[in-house]
């Protein structure tokens, strides 16, 4: 496949699944901007519920049959260290990019130990928060918080350099003394997602049976790390004062634990969208977008809603907080807090929506179109080939 491109990358991570969200974005993403550039070569090796290879133009993806992650559905390990060490082999890759932090970084690193093929390391995830959230008691949070920055330490010995997408994530790196990093945003498709599709949010309520009133939603996996029960303990209040309904998108391991929460009657629940264009109009389709987890290393999916035009809620941690502060199109709680959460979801609501989010559309077309970031990307990895 493609056998005089100038540059072949190997992506490998346990985080894709069906119903994954901002990491299974940024890979496929990555492919096809490969596709439309024959110099270069892209293989992906993720995990599945059964072995396959499928072929693309000058793009390759190895799907292995591994067991569920407990507690983490979607997603699934990934132990075929012998497979990994083939694909290797058969591949030729002039780099891989590694972008989990538990069984694979190890598993790769001993499948290439004998063909020296350069390793870098996307900082997708927040290992000592989510590990060590900071509401757990102590001691726990300060056994379990040490243990996993020590692991991210030796981690670190394995890469030559750590690709975050985030200031934040930066930080966060160097206070565990992990400084060899290079910061390279996530992208959104500007084309794709775009307040044009406002102008048809009524069809789309309509479609998806949704209440012609404010609107607040959230995209995603449904997952402790993301502080979803947080806004439901917090829009019993918004509701009140502002009319606002709240709709969650997506799936994972916490639905039923929302559904069962005392305000979860009232939240509209909808499922994964696989159909990226009816996933663009539904976004586009609300007046406020939610990211309430405080521990996100970047947030792609508050970032595709920012670029329809919606204004983003977000906890005053994390990737997408900076987002906010950078664009001014939305606002920020302090994280974990409902009181908070109410308070400023309902400023926001009682604010110049279609100001804000033109803001947020600014800074997603001057800062984030993908081929930009990818030009970036290639542009690091090209710094870690051997001359």
């Amino acid at each position: 496949m493609r056998p005089k491109a100038r540059m072949s990358v190997l992506d490998i991570t346990e985080w894709f699944g069906e119903t994954s969200g901002g990491i299974r974005t940024y890979v496929l993403s990555k492919a096809r901007y490969v596709a439309a550039r024959p110099s270069l070569r892209h293989v992906l090796v993720v995990p599945g519920n059964q072995n396959g290879v499928h072929d693309g133009d000058g793009v390759r993806t190895y799907r292995l049959r591994g067991p569920a992650i407990p507690g983490q559905r979607p997603y699934r390990f990934m132990l075929a260290t012998k497979s990994i060490a083939r694909i290797t082999r058969h591949e030729r890759p002039d780099l891989i990019e590694v972008g989990s932090p538990f069984l694979v970084p190890w598993l790769v690193h001993r499948a290439v130990r004998e063909q020296e093929v350069p390793l870098v390391y996307f900082y997708h995830t927040n290992l000592p928060r989510l590990l060590a959230p900071l509401h757990m008691r102590q001691p726990w949070r300060g056994w379990i918080d040490g243990g996993a920055c020590r692991y991210m330490r030796r981690l670190d010995r394995l890469f030559p350099v750590t690709i975050v997408a985030s200031a934040t994530a930066a930080e966060e790196l160097a206070a565990q003394g992990i400084d060899r990093v290079v910061r390279v945003p996530l992208g959104v498709d500007l084309d794709h997602f775009t307040p044009t599709r406002r102008e048809r949010a009524r069809e789309t309520r309509r479609l998806h049976a949704l209440p012609d009133t404010p609107l607040a939603g959230y995209v995603g996996r449904f997952a402790r790390e993301k502080s979803l029960d947080r806004v439901l303990d917090a829009w019993s209040t918004v509701e009140r004062e502002t009319g606002t309904r709240l709709v969650l998108i997506g799936a994972g391991p916490m639905a039923d634990r929302l559904r069962a929460h005392p305000y979860g009657h009232r939240v509209i629940f909808r499922p994964f969208l696989h159909d990226r264009e009816a996933l663009a109009d539904l976004v586009a389709s609300l007046d406020v977008y939610v990211a309430p987890g405080p521990i996100e290393t970047f947030g792609l999916s508050a970032l595709e809603a920012a670029a329809c035009g919606v204004p983003v809620l977000s906890a005053d941690r994390g990737g997408v907080a900076e987002q906010v502060r950078a664009s001014g199109g939305g606002r920020l709680f302090v994280a974990d807090n409902a009181a908070s959460l109410a308070e400023e979801a309902i400023t926001l609501l009682k604010a110049d929506l279609p100001g804000l989010g033109a803001k947020g559309r600014r800074y997603a077309a001057a800062e984030h179109a993908w081929d930009v970031v990818f030009d970036r990307l290639f542009a690091v990895y090209q710094s870690v080939l051997p001359a």
